[in-house]
């Protein structure tokens, strides 16, 4: 598994990448559960992997390897 300590909370760096998937946002350092309730009520993001796949997300973030 790759070293993924510094990009997760530290109860979830013994998880899989499914399970990391499947998470809270707030498995992601530097997210707090506070930001996690803001992006459900915003998008309905509640998961790392809603976070990743959110059309919102993956549009600007298509746009801005575009413009590089």
């Amino acid at each position: 598994m790759a070293d993924i300590t510094a990009k997760v909370d530290k109860a979830y760096e013994d998880k899989d990448f499914a399970e990391i998937a499947d998470a809270p946002v707030a498995a992601l350092q530097g997210v707090s559960e506070s930001d996690g309730q803001h992006l459900q009520d915003a998008f309905g993001i509640k998961t790392v992997r809603d976070l990743a796949t959110n059309k919102y997300f993956l549009r600007a973030q298509a746009l801005t390897n575009l413009a590089e």
